[in-house]
Protein backbone atom coordinates (compact mmCIF):
# COMPACT_ATOMS: atom_id res chain seq x y z
CA UNK A 1 0.00 0.00 0.00
CA UNK A 2 1.32 3.56 -0.85
CA UNK A 3 1.79 5.97 2.03
CA UNK A 4 2.16 9.52 1.74
CA UNK A 5 4.39 11.33 4.20
CA UNK A 6 4.78 15.29 4.27
CA UNK A 7 8.03 16.16 6.34
CA UNK A 8 9.48 19.94 7.11
CA UNK A 9 12.82 19.53 7.42
CA UNK A 10 16.17 21.67 7.90
CA UNK A 11 17.27 23.27 4.58
CA UNK A 12 20.96 22.39 5.36
CA UNK A 13 23.25 19.77 3.31
CA UNK A 14 22.60 16.39 4.05
CA UNK A 15 18.89 16.21 4.49
CA UNK A 16 18.59 14.31 1.54
CA UNK A 17 20.86 11.27 2.62
CA UNK A 18 19.44 11.52 5.99
CA UNK A 19 15.83 11.03 4.90
CA UNK A 20 17.07 8.25 2.08
CA UNK A 21 19.12 6.12 4.21
CA UNK A 22 16.41 5.94 7.13
CA UNK A 23 14.27 4.69 4.90
CA UNK A 24 16.91 2.05 3.28
CA UNK A 25 17.32 0.93 6.81
CA UNK A 26 13.49 0.33 7.48
CA UNK A 27 14.00 -1.61 4.56
CA UNK A 28 11.13 0.48 3.01
CA UNK A 29 10.95 1.31 -0.99
CA UNK A 30 10.75 5.26 -2.16
CA UNK A 31 8.44 5.54 -4.76
CA UNK A 32 8.52 8.96 -5.37
CA UNK A 33 10.31 11.98 -3.34
CA UNK A 34 9.89 15.81 -4.14
CA UNK A 35 11.36 18.65 -2.02
CA UNK A 36 11.78 22.25 -2.23
CA UNK A 37 11.52 25.52 -0.19
CA UNK A 38 8.37 25.81 2.16
CA UNK A 39 6.57 29.07 3.70
CA UNK A 40 8.86 28.88 6.64
CA UNK A 41 12.37 30.32 6.83
CA UNK A 42 15.12 27.79 6.51
CA UNK A 43 12.86 25.12 6.20
CA UNK A 44 12.52 22.59 3.15
CA UNK A 45 9.06 20.59 2.08
CA UNK A 46 9.76 16.81 1.27
CA UNK A 47 6.25 14.91 -0.16
CA UNK A 48 7.49 11.35 0.44
CA UNK A 49 5.72 7.93 -1.27
CA UNK A 50 6.50 4.82 -0.02
CA UNK A 51 5.30 1.42 -0.28
CA UNK A 52 4.65 -0.16 3.04
CA UNK A 53 2.32 -2.34 5.49
CA UNK A 54 -0.12 -0.41 7.12
CA UNK A 55 1.20 -1.99 10.15
CA UNK A 56 4.46 0.25 9.33
CA UNK A 57 2.98 3.44 8.57
CA UNK A 58 3.11 4.63 12.33
CA UNK A 59 6.47 3.20 12.77
CA UNK A 60 8.57 5.42 9.26
CA UNK A 61 6.19 8.72 10.70
CA UNK A 62 7.87 7.93 14.31
CA UNK A 63 11.12 7.31 12.50
CA UNK A 64 11.41 10.86 10.68
CA UNK A 65 10.37 12.37 13.57
CA UNK A 66 12.89 11.24 15.70
CA UNK A 67 15.59 12.25 13.50
CA UNK A 68 17.34 16.05 14.78
CA UNK A 69 16.54 17.77 11.56
CA UNK A 70 13.09 16.87 11.08
CA UNK A 71 10.28 19.88 12.63
CA UNK A 72 7.29 18.28 11.60
CA UNK A 73 5.79 15.31 10.02
CA UNK A 74 2.36 14.46 8.86
CA UNK A 75 0.50 11.50 6.78
CA UNK A 76 -1.79 12.87 4.34
CA UNK A 77 -4.47 10.52 2.58
CA UNK A 78 -6.82 11.35 -0.69
CA UNK A 79 -9.82 12.38 0.93
CA UNK A 80 -7.84 15.03 3.19
CA UNK A 81 -5.59 16.35 0.88
CA UNK A 82 -5.14 17.98 -2.72
CA UNK A 83 -2.64 15.43 -4.14
CA UNK A 84 -0.99 16.48 -7.54
CA UNK A 85 2.33 15.64 -9.93
CA UNK A 86 3.39 17.28 -13.21
CA UNK A 87 4.81 15.46 -16.16
CA UNK A 88 6.45 16.18 -18.96
CA UNK A 89 6.37 14.04 -22.38
CA UNK A 90 8.05 14.25 -25.16
CA UNK A 91 6.32 12.82 -28.33
CA UNK A 92 7.57 12.11 -31.59
CA UNK A 93 5.65 13.89 -34.20
CA UNK A 94 6.66 10.96 -37.32
CA UNK A 95 7.48 11.42 -40.80
CA UNK A 96 7.45 14.74 -42.78
CA UNK A 97 4.57 13.12 -44.96
CA UNK A 98 2.11 12.87 -41.91
CA UNK A 99 3.43 15.35 -39.55
CA UNK A 100 0.72 17.63 -39.73
CA UNK A 101 -2.06 15.15 -38.76
CA UNK A 102 -0.05 13.74 -36.14
CA UNK A 103 0.24 16.87 -34.36
CA UNK A 104 -3.36 17.78 -34.76
CA UNK A 105 -4.16 14.76 -33.16
CA UNK A 106 -1.82 15.41 -30.62
CA UNK A 107 -3.13 19.06 -30.37
CA UNK A 108 -6.77 17.28 -29.43
CA UNK A 109 -5.48 14.98 -27.38
CA UNK A 110 -4.04 17.66 -24.90
CA UNK A 111 -6.96 19.43 -25.06
CA UNK A 112 -9.13 16.22 -23.34
CA UNK A 113 -6.32 15.74 -20.99
CA UNK A 114 -5.81 19.61 -20.31
CA UNK A 115 -2.78 19.08 -20.79
CA UNK A 116 -0.40 21.83 -22.43
CA UNK A 117 1.92 22.15 -25.54
CA UNK A 118 5.46 23.85 -24.03
CA UNK A 119 7.21 22.90 -27.11
CA UNK A 120 7.16 22.40 -30.71
CA UNK A 121 10.42 21.21 -32.59
CA UNK A 122 10.72 19.80 -35.83
CA UNK A 123 10.12 16.33 -35.29
CA UNK A 124 8.73 16.38 -31.78
CA UNK A 125 6.11 17.82 -29.47
CA UNK A 126 6.31 18.41 -25.69
CA UNK A 127 3.68 18.53 -23.55
CA UNK A 128 3.39 18.94 -19.93
CA UNK A 129 0.69 17.64 -18.12
CA UNK A 130 -0.56 18.57 -13.97
CA UNK A 131 -3.26 16.03 -12.83
CA UNK A 132 -3.59 12.53 -10.56
CA UNK A 133 -1.16 10.00 -11.22
CA UNK A 134 -3.59 7.76 -12.78
CA UNK A 135 -4.66 10.81 -15.34
CA UNK A 136 -0.59 10.82 -16.56
CA UNK A 137 -0.68 7.21 -16.78
CA UNK A 138 -3.93 7.37 -18.35
CA UNK A 139 -2.58 10.05 -21.39
CA UNK A 140 0.93 7.92 -21.68
CA UNK A 141 -1.05 4.80 -21.80
CA UNK A 142 -3.42 6.60 -24.98
CA UNK A 143 -0.61 7.73 -26.48
CA UNK A 144 1.04 4.30 -26.56
CA UNK A 145 -1.60 2.70 -27.62
CA UNK A 146 -2.24 5.18 -31.02
CA UNK A 147 1.08 4.28 -32.18
CA UNK A 148 3.14 7.39 -30.87
CA UNK A 149 6.82 7.31 -29.74
CA UNK A 150 7.50 8.97 -26.75
CA UNK A 151 10.51 9.94 -26.28
CA UNK A 152 11.19 10.99 -23.08
CA UNK A 153 9.28 11.44 -19.89
CA UNK A 154 9.94 13.30 -16.41
CA UNK A 155 7.76 13.05 -13.65
CA UNK A 156 7.64 15.03 -10.43
CA UNK A 157 6.09 12.51 -8.19
CA UNK A 158 3.45 14.14 -5.87
CA UNK A 159 2.82 16.95 -3.69
CA UNK A 160 0.12 16.77 -1.69
CA UNK A 161 -1.51 19.58 1.21
CA UNK A 162 -4.18 19.60 3.74
CA UNK A 163 -7.05 20.51 2.59
CA UNK A 164 -8.50 23.81 4.13
CA UNK A 165 -7.42 27.07 5.58
CA UNK A 166 -5.55 27.25 8.80
CA UNK A 167 -4.78 30.71 11.34
CA UNK A 168 -1.51 30.48 13.11
CA UNK A 169 -2.84 29.72 15.98
CA UNK A 170 -3.96 26.21 14.63
CA UNK A 171 -1.08 25.50 12.64
CA UNK A 172 0.63 25.58 16.31
CA UNK A 173 -2.21 23.24 17.59
CA UNK A 174 -1.66 21.04 15.24
CA UNK A 175 2.20 21.27 15.84
CA UNK A 176 1.22 20.15 19.14
CA UNK A 177 -1.08 17.36 18.07
CA UNK A 178 2.07 16.09 15.64
CA UNK A 179 4.29 16.17 18.67
CA UNK A 180 1.97 13.90 20.72
CA UNK A 181 1.30 11.95 18.10
CA UNK A 182 4.48 10.88 17.54
CA UNK A 183 4.92 10.24 20.76
CA UNK A 184 1.77 7.77 20.62
CA UNK A 185 3.45 6.03 17.84
CA UNK A 186 6.58 4.97 19.31
CA UNK A 187 4.82 4.28 22.59
CA UNK A 188 2.47 1.66 20.05
CA UNK A 189 5.30 0.19 18.80
CA UNK A 190 7.25 -0.82 22.17
CA UNK A 191 3.70 -2.36 23.13
CA UNK A 192 3.78 -4.22 19.43
CA UNK A 193 4.79 -7.78 18.86
CA UNK A 194 8.29 -8.23 17.07
CA UNK A 195 6.58 -9.87 14.38
CA UNK A 196 4.88 -6.47 13.32
CA UNK A 197 7.97 -4.13 13.55
CA UNK A 198 10.74 -3.10 11.16
CA UNK A 199 13.91 -2.61 12.32
CA UNK A 200 14.91 0.83 12.89
CA UNK A 201 18.95 1.23 13.19
CA UNK A 202 19.06 5.04 14.31
CA UNK A 203 19.60 5.98 17.86
CA UNK A 204 16.73 7.91 19.79
CA UNK A 205 17.12 11.97 20.26
CA UNK A 206 18.77 12.87 23.18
Amino acid sequence: MLHTFVALVEDKPGVLTRVASLFRRLNINIVSLTVGHSEREDTSRMTIVAEAPDHAAARIRAALYKLEITRDVDEVERNSAVIRELALIKVAAGPKPTRNEQRDHLFSLAEVFKARIVDLAPESVMMELTGSASKIEGLIQVLTESGYEILEISRTGRMAMRRGHHTSRVMKALGDVSKRKAAEDIGNVKKAKKSDLIANEFPEKK
